[in-house]
């Protein structure tokens, strides 16, 4: 992993970070650690820890403040389906924050970077850097920008969907057809790969996106499907 391309995702998601090495550090795999001991780098075990209480606190205090009338049990039981690891890998996934992550050879050949397990723990981990660097106000930011607005209420609690999901259900639902994504495009070497992707709605084109993965790519081609469908009368 170099320098700029932690550069590139702080600039993506407009952040900026004080103390670079917390950076880092979230992005340490334990398995990188373990095959390289002559170093001083850490990993990021003690961040992901960290992450985990804040983004406790967070997702309650969203929770509290969004849903006035529900229980406390009720809201225990939301918050464990948002804070939990195929919420937080999702979360991961849509920022493609496995790109970035320091791997030993044996987990990077077991494909730890779609893991999801893996993912969780990286986006507990990146919420502690950044509540370390720069505070709970800024952590809080990031939640409202990355997390709050893809938490759905319904009657049963708190479901986190992703846009494949969600445009799947629509077009079931709607008879619009079968849902297909095509990849279009490659662009970039192989250590810095981009994917451009289309998804076919019955016959008819209704959506591109590009991703550093091709699950990404797939994930924001949806998006702009979805809120295509739903603008429309």
């Amino acid at each position: 992993m170099k320098h700029d391309s932690l550069s590139e995702l702080q600039s993506r998601l407009g952040l900026r970070f004080k103390q670079h090495r917390l950076l880092k550090q979230a992005f340490t795999h334990t398995s990188y650690v373990n095959e390289h001991k002559h170093g001083t780098i850490e990993h990021n075990e003690r961040l992901e820890f960290l992450g985990d209480a804040v983004l406790q606190l967070l997702v309650s205090e969203f929770l509290f403040r969004s849903y006035p009338r529900r229980p406390e049990g009720e809201l225990t039981r939301m918050r464990a389906s948002v804070v939990c690891e195929p919420s937080l890998a999702l979360f991961a996934e849509r920022l493609a924050l496995g790109a970035y992550v320091l791997l030993g050879r044996g987990e990077e050949q077991l494909g730890g970077r779609q893991r999801p397990a893996l993912l969780a723990d990286l986006f507990e981990a990146f919420v502690g850097a950044i509540f370390l660097d720069a505070g709970m106000e800024r952590a809080r930011a990031f939640l409202e920008e990355h997390v709050f607005p893809f938490i759905e209420s319904n009657d049963y609690g708190l479901l986190v969907k992703d846009f494949k999901s969600k445009l799947q259900e629509r077009a079931q639902h709607h008879g619009l057809g079968t849902v297909e994504y095509r990849i279009t495009e490659e662009r970039g070497p192989a250590h810095d790969r981009e994917f451009v992707v289309e998804v076919i709605l019955g016959d008819a084109r209704c959506g591109s996106g590009s991703g550093r993965t091709k699950k990404e790519a797939e994930q924001r081609a949806a998006e702009e499907a979805w809120h295509s469908l739903s603008a429309q009368p």
